[in-house]
């Protein structure tokens, strides 16, 4: 609470959208014009003079500048006397975006968490029976895989095949599942 009414005016004068988090704070404006680029530079000028003033600091180390579209200049932009670093890939609230509003990393990544927790699956039990693994892979894989998917929903077909190719695994450890085929659809 005490922190929250400490950042309360840290959004003073900030002409960008400014969303705050638990620790995290967000700064997002238009940079297609030179208009815009300059806002935004002045917004986050303001930042670090609210910082200087509060006594306080910013992680300019994780500080970093996601260039969204195609036509996106990509100018740098600074924060105080430090040049802020630019990424292709950012977490926002747990999924992974790139600079083309792209969600295959996160499919990716989803895959990835949900094949590692079926090999420790694999590798931990002995029993292959139906009433074994199907509680298991409803409890900790299907989260992982289906986490968010509301939001990043898999349009391609990689993505998609690459979802299936974890649950297609994941028959193949219950006893009897392995040797049937997988309905499309």
């Amino acid at each position: 609470m005490l922190f929250n009414i400490f950042i309360s005016d840290l959004d003073d004068g900030i002409k960008c959208s400014l969303m705050q988090f638990a620790d995290d704070t967000k700064l997002s404006g238009e940079a297609d014009t030179s208009e815009g680029r300059a806002t935004l530079q002045e917004d986050l000028d303001r930042l670090e003079e609210w910082v200087n003033k509060n006594l306080t600091k910013f992680n300019k180390d994780k500080c970093k500048v996601l260039h969204l579209g195609k036509h996106n200049p990509g100018v740098q932009h600074r924060l105080g006397s430090t040049w802020l670093g630019s990424s292709s890939v950012e977490r926002d609230l747990g999924v992974l975006v790139d600079k083309q509003l792209n969600m295959s990393e996160q499919g990716a990544a989803a895959a990835k968490k949900a094949n590692r927790m079926l090999g420790c699956i694999n590798k931990g039990t002995t029993s292959r029976d139906k009433e074994v693994i199907i509680p298991l892979y409803s409890a900790l894989i299907r989260p992982h895989l289906e986490y968010c998917v509301q939001f990043w929903s898999p349009l391609y077909k990689k993505d998609v095949d690459r979802q299936e190719r974890v649950q297609r695994r994941a028959a193949k450890v219950i006893k009897g599942l392995g040797s049937l085929p997988m309905r499309k659809g």
